[in-house]
């Protein structure tokens, strides 16, 4: 089983992605708003972290956390609370950006807001019962943020 996980933390790691939206520009705004991020998988943080290299965007993140980060995954809130406290923030005070309802019932059970994304393969009528709301992509992030 050790051998298998290891196989299938290594693939993700060489997994190919494509962005959604064009995320330097996404996240120096966000960032530049002066919001703090983070990225909470349930993939192992060796490919998160190989993933946000990749695309030349880890340094916009001030937490990264996979399922074997010792905070356990979702949709248990123990990487979202981590992330809260590393910042020394409320979880009332985040907001939890999701695109599936693994996502969603971390955010719900961190106390946190609960902001979908269809991104994934979930649609907005599986998404949105569970989100506070639900954006086409994170690009909305910002203007949903100013409009609260």
């Amino acid at each position: 089983m050790a051998a298998l996980v290891r196989d299938l933390d290594a693939a993700a790691c060489r997994a190919p992605q494509v962005a959604a939206v064009n995320l330097e520009r996404c996240l120096g705004g966000l960032r530049g708003a002066g919001l703090r991020l983070g990225v909470a998988t349930n993939d192992s943080e060796s490919s998160a972290r190989a993933q946000l290299q990749r695309e030349g965007i880890s340094g916009f993140f001030d937490f990264i956390a996979g399922y074997d980060s010792g905070f356990g995954g979702k949709p248990a809130p123990g990487q979202l609370l981590a992330f809260a406290a590393q910042l020394g923030v409320a979880p009332a005070q985040v907001a939890m950006v999701g695109d599936s309802l693994h996502d969603m019932a971390a955010a719900r059970a961190a106390g946190m807001r609960a902001v979908a994304v269809l991104t994934g393969p979930a649609p907005a009528e599986v998404l949105a019962p569970a989100a506070d709301v639900v954006l086409p992509t994170i690009d909305g992030l910002a203007g949903w943020l100013a409009g609260r």
